[in-house]
């Protein structure tokens, strides 16, 4: 008997495991795809393709290493207040408590990148014939002047640069001075955005590292590192 009997026809166990490939390799494949449009344009600066790529492999991977440099030492005096009750108990005495914060290089966003700069200018010097320091210079003192004002300092969470600020301040800086594009725009402002945002919105504000109460403070970590990418990554958009 056929009779109010229905019959539902669903996705198959074929169907359902298509669906869950297709979502691992969208998953997989923006971060691939991501890196390689960052590895080819770390090419346009005169890197091979390995090279590119494993530079930004270790910059994101050495994002996670903080390499200890030395503590600043924060001295906060806890005075005792007078015993209110009649009972005889000594009342605590006054104590001196020091906290320490760490201050720290990270690899991925302070080491590699200095490297970074460093190489390119020796590189452009040999290829264009013409050393770049000059221009790197201008847009270090920039990309530094920006950074130090744009820069917040957050108790409990230590440097906030601006994400793509540093990176804008640089390109243009570049282009600016060079009259266009090519090695001579994108060499100082990939070296001179990436040592400004580094001083201007870390070294520089080091002062101030006695008021936040915070126990690691990470030069080119957490709070910096994506601004020092943008500055390595924009730039050579435009060699």
């Amino acid at each position: 008997m056929s009779d109010g009997i229905r019959v539902y026809s669903g996705a198959g166990a074929l169907s359902v495991f298509a669906i869950i490939l297709l979502v691992i390799l969208v998953i997989l494949l923006i971060p691939l795809l991501l890196l390689g449009v960052i590895g080819a344009a770390f090419t346009r600066l005169g890197f091979s393709w390995i090279a590119a790529i494993a530079v930004v492999l270790l910059m994101l991977f050495g994002s996670f290493i903080n390499i200890p440099v030395y503590r600043v030492k924060r001295d906060m005096i806890r005075v005792s207040c007078d015993n209110p009750s009649g009972f005889d108990i000594p009342a605590p005495f006054t104590s001196q408590q020091v906290w320490d914060t760490q201050i720290s290089v990270n690899l991925g966003g302070a080491v590699i990148p200095v490297c970074i700069a460093i190489y390119l200018l020796y590189q452009a010097s040999h290829i264009t014939g013409n050393t770049l320091l000059l221009p790197a210079t201008v847009c270090l003192v920039a990309v530094a002047g920006v950074s130090f004002v744009a820069t917040r300092m957050v108790s409990g969470y230590g440097f906030k640069v601006p994400l793509i600020i540093p990176a804008l301040t640089a390109l243009l800086i570049g282009v600016l001075i060079s009259g266009g594009t090519g090695l001579a725009a994108a060499v100082p402002a990939c070296a001179g955005g990436i040592l400004g945002t580094l001083i201007g919105g870390n070294v520089a504000h080091l002062f101030r590292i006695k008021d936040l109460e915070i126990p690691l403070v990470s030069i080119g970590g957490a709070g910096t590192f994506g601004a020092v990418f943008l500055c390595c990554i924009l730039p050579a958009l435009i060699a």
